[in-house]
């Protein structure tokens, strides 16, 4: 397995280095198509190897057209099974925190929760990968107050790290006839205001925690984004009164989410590449918004 895991690896890094190289063709093969389609002639720098690029052009479809990267390489399977997540703490959980992960454990579907005892992270993610699962979920704490959230998508990344705010469990609502039972349902998510490229990035990540719903599961989970702050809500609705009348009640748990790095690799790696991080300068810059509108 241990062969295996590194061989995968290295293929993976491997399709990573030759990305360079095909982004290079892939704008020498642009730039004669575009200049083809005009009636221009082909660029001189071009012109050596416009026979070889002709040739490779005529035999493109719409798959090989335009070349993938390896961040499509992280979910290309992502829609032929259902997300299998692992949940767990840091070590020493408090109560509050065990309360929350067993929340979130209903949230996510398809969630196993795992007591974190004294295993250390390499052992999780390696025992994780054995067992076909998608995705490790960390939560941190600090002084018995959740902060921390950590997404590491199996087998190769990414992880993306956020800190978490403003948690208000079903545990801390005292009236429990308002909140209800929590369905197991597949839910329908609505991710809103994710708009700039690293806003669809972290929307990809999120919503591959999630299995396809179905049509008239009447369970909603939303992730809204506001100033670079994601608001998790999960509700449920009803027809009471007609297709026109819908009644909308939260059941909780509720908490904001501010992303602050993403990382190519694993949460074990601590040599992966940083694909985006939050710089101490980004807060004092009002006007922009890093994740959408």
């Amino acid at each position: 397995m241990l062969r295996r895991n590194i061989r995968l690896r290295r293929e993976y890094l491997y399709r990573k280095n030759l990305e360079g190289k095909e982004r290079m063709l892939y704008e020498k093969k642009r730039k004669i198509k575009q200049a083809l389609e005009e009636g221009k002639p082909i660029p001189t720098e071009l012109r050596n190897e416009e026979a070889a690029l002709r040739q490779e052009i005529d035999l493109e479809d719409e798959y090989t057209a335009v070349p993938r990267s390896t961040i499509d390489d992280e979910y290309a399977n992502a829609t032929e099974r259902d997300p299998k997540i692992l949940l767990t703490t840091s070590r020493d959980p408090s109560a509050p925190l065990t309360q929350f992960v067993k929340e979130l454990k209903f949230v996510f579907p398809n969630t196993q929760r795992m007591n974190r005892g004294g295993q250390v992270i390499s052992e999780i993610i390696e025992t994780c990968r054995a067992h076909d699962f998608t995705d490790v979920i960390l939560v941190h704490e600090h002084r018995g107050v959740p902060d921390g959230l950590v997404i590491s998508h199996l087998p190769f990344g990414p992880t993306a790290y956020f800190g978490l705010l403003n948690v208000v469990t079903r545990h801390d609502i005292k009236d429990k006839k308002a909140i209800g039972t929590m369905p197991e349902a597949y839910p329908h998510l609505i991710l809103n205001n994710f708009l700039t490229k690293l806003g669809e990035r972290t929307a990809n990540i999120l919503k591959h925690l999630f299995p396809v719903p179905k049509a008239d599961t009447k369970r909603i989970i939303t992730f809204a984004n506001q100033s670079d702050y994601i608001s998790f809500r999960h509700h449920l609705y009803e027809k009471r009164g007609g297709p026109k009348s819908i009644e909308l009640k939260e059941i909780g748990p509720r908490f904001e989410l501010r992303l602050y790095q993403i990382k190519l690799g694993t949460m074990d790696q601590d040599e992966a590449q940083t694909e985006w991080v939050l710089r101490p300068y980004m807060n004092t810059s009002k006007k922009r918004k890093i994740l959408g509108d």
